[in-house]
Parts: C-alpha cells; structure tokens; sequence
C-alpha cells in the first residue's frame, strides 16, 4: 500500500545558483504551496489546490503555515568523532590536533562509545534541519561501521568514510597502509549502497599518511572509481609548510594529491583556503570541490576562504559549504553561512542571502552531484525537508514585523536563527527532528 502524505507550507527550492538578489527566476517560491510525498519520495509539488487536488483521496495532511519548507540542509565536511572537542582553547589547527583531537579520537575503538556517540550526531544535525552529511569517521573500523548503522536506521542519506591515518599521530589512531586500504575495502562492502549510505575514500590528509599510504588511497579510487575521496587542504599556513616538507617532490600541497590521483570531480577537498593560483587552476581542471569552512576557519584563525572570488575565477572552483564539527563552532548551517557572509565582507565581497540557502541546499547538492535525489523540492526527489520559522524568538518576531520581501525573511533566519528556528525536519517524508530537551 502506497504512504502518501501532503505537507502544505510556503515552498523554496532553487533551480541554480543566484545571480543578484533580483533573480527570482533561480528559484521557485509558492506562498500557498504544498508537496505530496509519496513512499519517501515527492510525487508533486506546487500550487496547494492544484497538489490538493491530485492526492489520493484520504491522504492526511500536515499544515506548517505560515513557515517556509526547503530542501532539508547538507553538510559536506564534518568530523562525527569530534563532537566532545567543540569548544576546546588552542592557539591553532596543529596544536588543536593534538591536544584534544587525537586524545578524543582514541575513544572510538570502543564500540559503545562510537554507537553512543553516533546517536547524539545524528539527533544534532536533525535538530539543525541537516539531512544529509559528509563525515570523516576516526581511524577505527568500529566507528565507521556505528556510523552508518546509525544512518541505516534513521533512513539518512550520508556519505562517510574510515579515516586512513599512517604516522604523525599517537599510536592508537594509526593504521598502516595494508591496514587502511583493507578495513576502507570492508568498509565499503559491508555498507556502501546500504540503505542511502555512501563510503567515501578518506586519507586524513597528507602530514598523517605515509607516501605508502596514499598509494593504498590510490589503488581503493582506482578500484571504486565511483566512491567520494575526502581529504583536507591548505587550512593552515603552518600545516603547508610541514605538509610541503614531507613531499618535497611536489611542487605544492595540491599536486601531492595529483600525484596520487586523488583529484577529480568527486574529490571533497576541506578549507582549501591558501591557494595559488596555479593550485585554483589545477582544482578546477580537475572538477574538484573546495569545501568553505567558515566556523571552523575562525575559530582556529586559519584565514578567509575567498568564496567569491574562487567562483568567479576565468577558471572557477566548484564550492561547497559545511560546519567542520568539531573545529566548526556549531551544528547550523544557518549559523554557517552567517560566518560565511561576515568572512565575504572583511574580503570586501558581497554573500546575499539568496545564494547562502543555493549553496546549503542545491548548491551541495550539486557540489556530491546528488541533486536528481536531495537539494531541491522537484518531483522525484527524496521528501528530505526542513521547515523554518523566522519568528521563534522575541527578537527575531520583532524584527519580522518589518520584513516584506523573501531575501529579507532569509537573512534574518541566517543571521539570528539556530536550531528553535527549525520547526520539523523531514526525512524520506517522515518527521524526525528530536525534542530539544532530549538527554
């Protein structure tokens, strides 16, 4: 028996990238509209009475007016070991590492502590209206695996991956290049494909592999040619320079990745900020993805990734946006993109609100190449959903009483919203968002 359901509300869902804030025709906006979700999936979307109207007789309905429906959030950088380091003091990315990193990671060779913590990561990022996520887990197969049990269950669409880390970290979050390449070749075989998980190929970064070890991450992309590669680049001027030290026979940080054959268009590259432009050039031959950081780049001082200016290149570098928890300050891509806009500000760009909720949802959706399946509200999609209100606090509620356009209401709910401005979070069409209360 097919489970329909109608969720009526306003719709946003766009159909590009924003040129101007004058672009309505990169979106679609319905101030009465409606999506009936059909076995998970939208089976159509529009105008309420004309959706109404097409419904199976009988099919309940969910009224969220006056609140916006949007394709629910994706995160394409997060570190789900990380979720007890937020907030930790250090002076910057390497010192970060390996005062309260690494220690933590350790933990995840314990299952319960991994399953454990895998049901908080998961409660977080519905609470903040995130459906979909790119996760490194820790060098542990036991993570990997409590990882996207946790996905399975849950019905997420999530891509993740068993960190392959060979030297320059404590002894209990090495792995050894053999050890990497077959427990990611487990990893894949035990769960890429299950349910909406999708394993990725994840050499931590170039200081903790071996030249060993990125051979063994070339061989696993060369046999799956298909799976995401993520990795970390150019975050830290410091990290460069010992990074450069270790390869001395590239000619920079990017082209020890090339040489290993680890850039191409599913390659998920996080931070990216320090580039030249002879490394911008070579992301963008290659199709692959620079991952902003905006929270996390901040907090540890790393610098401002120039967004902008990277899309705008004669060559331009396919972007991403993500939270890098725990580096990453908060679970909310709202909160991301309001760090991201005041980082386009202090390079003297502009980041309007129109292409910050492009690049949360279709944008990173196009940035996985997914968005025939998440990051927009079109028929055929997953009913993966968020709703927002942008009056859940008093402030916020005042300040609405003077908003009168669409781009203004979205830059409030970037600017002053979090998690209580997230109503419900829909996955498959199921509503899932967890009480804020819950221990």
């Amino acid at each position: 028996m097919t489970d329909t359901t109608l969720i009526r509300g306003r719709l946003l869902s766009f159909r590009r990238a924003p040129l101007s804030l004058a672009d309505s025709d990169s979106y679609t906006y319905e101030h009465d509209g409606a999506l009936l979700v059909s076995d998970g999936r939208i089976a159509a979307a529009g105008d309420y009475a004309a959706v109404r109207q097409a419904a199976p007789e009988g099919t309940p309905e969910i009224d969220h007016r006056p609140h916006l429906i949007l394709p629910g959030f994706i995160d394409c950088h997060m570190h789900f070991p990380q979720m007890q380091v937020i907030a930790s003091y250090a002076a910057d990315l390497l010192e970060w590492l390996n005062t309260y990193t690494f220690p933590e990671e350790c933990r995840f060779v314990e299952s319960d502590h991994a399953a454990r913590i895998a049901t908080h990561f998961y409660d977080e990022l519905l609470r903040h209206g995130t459906t979909t996520a790119v996760a490194y887990c820790s060098v542990h197969k036991t993570s990997a695996d409590a990882f996207f049990a946790e996905a399975l269950k849950r019905g997420m669409c999530m891509v993740g991956g068993k960190v392959m880390m060979d030297r320059n970290a404590p002894q209990g979050l090495l792995d050894t290049p053999q050890m990497g390449y077959d427990e990611t070749r487990a990893v894949i075989g035990e769960w890429h494909g299950k349910g909406r998980n999708h394993v990725a190929i994840t050499p931590r970064f170039a200081i903790t592999s071996t030249p060993e070890q990125m051979s063994a991450a070339q061989a696993l992309a060369s046999e799956f040619p298909d799976l995401f590669i993520q990795t970390h680049l150019s975050e830290n001027q410091e990290e460069i320079r010992y990074t450069c030290e270790l390869y001395p026979e590239a000619t920079d940080y990017t082209d020890i990745y090339a040489r290993y054959g680890l850039l191409g268009p599913k390659t998920l590259l996080g931070h990216a900020i320090h580039l030249s432009e002879r490394e911008a050039d070579a992301l963008s031959e290659a199709g692959a993805v620079a991952v902003h950081c905006p929270t996390s780049n901040l907090f540890l001082g790393s610098g401002l990734f120039p967004l902008k200016a990277l899309m705008r290149r004669e060559k331009p570098v396919r972007v991403a946006v993500a939270t890098d928890i725990g580096g990453g300050s908060s679970y909310s891509m709202l909160r991301t993109m309001d760090e991201a806009y005041k980082i386009q500000q202090l390079l003297g760009e502009r980041l309007n609100p129109l292409e910050s909720f492009y690049l949360m949802t279709r944008g990173n959706a196009d940035a996985l190449g997914m968005q025939a399946d998440i990051g927009t509200l079109e028929v055929g999609s997953s009913a993966d959903l968020v709703v927002l209100d942008a009056a859940p606090t008093p402030a916020m509620r005042l300040r609405m009483e003077t908003i009168r356009t669409l781009p203004e209401e979205l830059f409030l709910l970037q600017t002053m919203g979090d998690d209580r401005a997230v109503v419900e979070t829909y996955v498959a069409g199921a509503a899932m968002k967890p009480a804020s209360d819950a221990q």
